[in-house]
């Protein structure tokens, strides 16, 4: 029984922390999967599709920079298989959660010179940091 019990806890032990890992990242590519919970450190990988050759562009508005740094400016790509010019791809951002707080992820899809249209899309995220 004794036996039994010195592999049982440290077994026990392994798969409790292994149950409270947190990912480095998370991916979002959808409105749907907010809002987000994080924690301080964690990576946010935020994709979005995107078509720059039609005048659109995503910018960021809302408060989330106060809890997220940027990791780097916004990446455009598009898949290689599309091969027409002009076709839609998409937009990455990489953030990193700093401080701990709510606030939104708020950006919006428009042509940066139309000031009094309403943005084509939107993309609202609530974000917690803990």
């Amino acid at each position: 029984m004794n036996t039994l019990f010195r592999f049982a806890l440290p077994l026990g032990l392994a798969l409790l922390s292994a149950c409270a890992h947190r990912p480095d990242s998370v991916t979002v590519q959808r409105q749907n999967q907010c809002p987000l919970a994080m924690h301080v450190g964690q990576s946010l990988i935020l994709t979005l599709p995107s078509n720059p050759t039609t005048g659109f562009r995503w910018v960021l508005r809302g408060d989330a920079p106060t809890l997220l740094q940027s990791l780097g400016p916004e990446v455009y790509s598009n898949p290689e298989d599309a091969g027409l010019v002009g076709s839609a791809g998409q937009s990455t951002w990489r953030f990193q959660a700093q401080t701990p707080g709510t606030g939104q992820l708020l950006l919006t899809y428009q042509r940066p010179w139309e000031t009094d249209v309403a943005p084509a899309q939107t993309f609202d995220c609530a974000i917690e940091v803990h």
